[in-house]
């Protein structure tokens, strides 16, 4: 048994995001399968959804205009529980990649 920080995911029953907030526990729990003692889905009503870390909110969707990416919501809970930890990819914004595709407009690649 992990002794490990509890997070919390509330969600608007009413919205219907229990799927949204499940999906973001497997992605927590799955990155953090030894940080994490517990991830907890808590349903409410009036357009909820937030997510603590041992009562410290990480993300608020009314705060924070909307529903995380997976890569930032592992980076703000990094950010509590590990933040000496390195996300690999999860760290590295679309500007720091660098593939064929990123070639001028009109040109080839190969030429």
């Amino acid at each position: 048994m992990s002794h490990g920080p509890r997070v919390t995911i509330t969600y608007c029953t009413q919205c219907r995001w229990l799927l949204r907030a499940a999906w973001m526990a497997q992605e927590l729990l799955s990155t953090f399968e030894e940080e994490i003692a517990e991830v907890a889905l808590v349903p409410t009503h009036g357009g909820v959804f937030r997510i603590d870390v041992d009562g410290t909110a990480v993300w608020n969707r009314k705060r924070d205009g909307g529903f995380p990416d997976a890569a930032e919501l592992k980076q703000r809970v990094r950010d509590v529980i590990a933040p000496d930890r390195d996300l690999g990819h999860a760290d590295r914004t679309t500007t720091d990649r660098t593939t064929t595709d990123d070639a001028p407009a009109g040109s080839e690649p190969g030429r």
